[in-house]
């Protein structure tokens, strides 16, 4: 599409990223089957500090903490700036927990038997035996238990900054885990942020249709084709599926 304004790291990030990669694709590892043993949620909750809101919704996935989680985290893969709201405030977070409770989820949809192996050939598919839901339970409770044997805090109660250096080491496989591959869960993490970012609004996420407005989508517009070839910015606001205008 054509763009409105001046070429800027993140709209070029956004732009990038609406293409979105299938979760298939994470890579493989050799997790021993004895993982799925930790995937209760915690009994206790811990308190933790206040994070940004996120408008009246209440998770229905998520524990307490997890939820904090991933609304920290989110702030940080797309955060808010002088282009506009960041993926917390388009509500992706809210998504990510909606999806936890569809059979994507789950697994439902996918081989989930053996054998399961690491060294498996990319074209191989999806070599996980955890869902996307055990991997961010797992996932969760291993980034803020490292945070808390190095700083007595979990992920939410670090500044910016440092939740950004975490994420870095997450990402560059730094840190090692013993019940989910490092990579597995920052891959999916940000891939899930990015669809909350960029879905139609009916999902959860894009709320305003944020996402859509700064990068100059149309939405679910019947026809824009005409408009394509054009070096000049859609003159209309975009529709959701619901018929909302941006």
């Amino acid at each position: 599409m054509p763009e409105h304004a001046p070429d800027n790291p993140r709209r070029d990030f956004l732009r990038k990223t609406l293409t979105l990669i299938p979760v298939v694709t994470v890579a493989s590892t050799g997790l021993g089957v004895g993982a799925g043993q930790l995937l209760a949620a915690p009994q206790h909750e811990p308190k933790v500090p206040a994070t940004p809101p996120a408008g009246n919704y209440q998770p229905t996935f998520f524990t307490a903490e997890e939820w904090a989680f991933v609304q920290a985290a989110v702030s940080r893969i797309i955060p808010a700036d002088e282009l506009g709201p960041g993926a917390l405030e388009a509500g992706a977070a809210e998504f990510i927990d909606r999806q936890m409770n569809t059979p994507y989820a789950t697994g439902a949809q996918w081989y989930m038997q053996g054998p399961f192996k690491a060294d498996a050939a990319p074209e191989l598919g999806y070599q996980l035996q955890l869902s996307p839901q055990q991997i961010y339970r797992l996932g969760i409770a291993a980034v803020d238990g490292w945070c808390k044997a190095n700083s007595g805090q979990v992920f939410a109660a670090q500044d910016s900054a440092t939740r950004d250096r975490i994420l870095s080491k997450i990402e560059a496989g730094e840190l090692v885990f013993d019940t989910v591959p490092a990579k597995v869960f920052f891959s999916l993490l940000v891939q899930n942020t990015r669809e909350g970012f960029f879905c139609d609004p009916i999902h959860g996420g894009n709320k305003g249709m944020v996402g859509w407005t700064q990068i100059g989508f149309p939405g679910a517009r019947a026809d824009f084709m005409d408009w394509v070839e054009r070096n000049e910015p859609y003159p209309f606001p975009a529709v959701s599926i619901r018929g909302e205008r941006a």
